[in-house]
């Protein structure tokens, strides 16, 4: 058991999986280029079938000037928080596995779960970095995809804020009381041996 940032895991593990949360409150504070370079390197060592490395990172600082746009990609309810972060990070995925042999594209089934594992060490980079990330859905997918250029067979997975924490206080009044990092369910609950369980 391990208890870190007002959670308790239900086995001894490392506290930097508790101290990971998504949080809404950014401080806005202008964040290095070098230190989400560096977040973005820890996302690309993640595994993936094949080593493919199928994922594709789309980013902007909250300083360059590509970032009224890249905030103009969420939703509404998102861009109301959003637009206080320190970065803003589009992930996309290759849906098509392109061998340099010459051979037709073939589809990638696992190109969604590869990125998925990125999202992750992108998420735990983040904490060791100082800050704290957010990964969306709530994004106007078809734009990103066009607006950023994506190549045929590419495909938007997700949009992810990072900087650090302000006073949830700042929050609209919607948003305060979510504000806080929240519990799992218990193991026992997702994890089972040998099968799901027969009801």
């Amino acid at each position: 058991m391990t208890t870190s940032n007002n959670r308790t895991s239900d086995f001894d593990i490392d506290p930097i999986f508790l101290d990971r949360w998504s949080p809404r409150a950014f401080n806005g504070e202008p964040m290095d280029r070098t230190a989400l370079l560096t977040i973005l390197e820890a996302a690309h060592w993640a595994p993936s079938a094949s080593n493919y490395q199928p994922w594709r990172f789309i980013y902007a600082l909250n300083t360059d000037p590509e970032w009224d746009g890249f905030v103009g990609l969420l939703n509404e309810s998102n861009q109301v928080w959003a637009k206080s972060a320190s970065a803003l990070v589009l992930l996309f995925s290759d849906t098509l596995s392109r061998r340099n042999d010459g051979s037709e594209p073939r589809p990638l089934r696992s190109h969604s779960f590869d990125t998925g594992a990125a999202w992750a060490m992108l998420s735990l980079q983040a904490v060791r970095s100082g800050y704290l990330a957010h990964a969306m859905g709530g994004v106007d997918f078809d734009r990103a995809q066009s607006e950023l250029g994506a190549p045929a067979g590419f495909r938007a997975e997700a949009a992810v804020a990072i900087g650090k924490l302000a006073n949830p206080a700042d929050l609209p009044d919607h948003l305060k009381a979510r504000e806080v990092p929240n519990g799992r369910k218990k193991l026992s609950d997702v994890a089972f041996s040998g099968a799901f369980p027969r009801d």
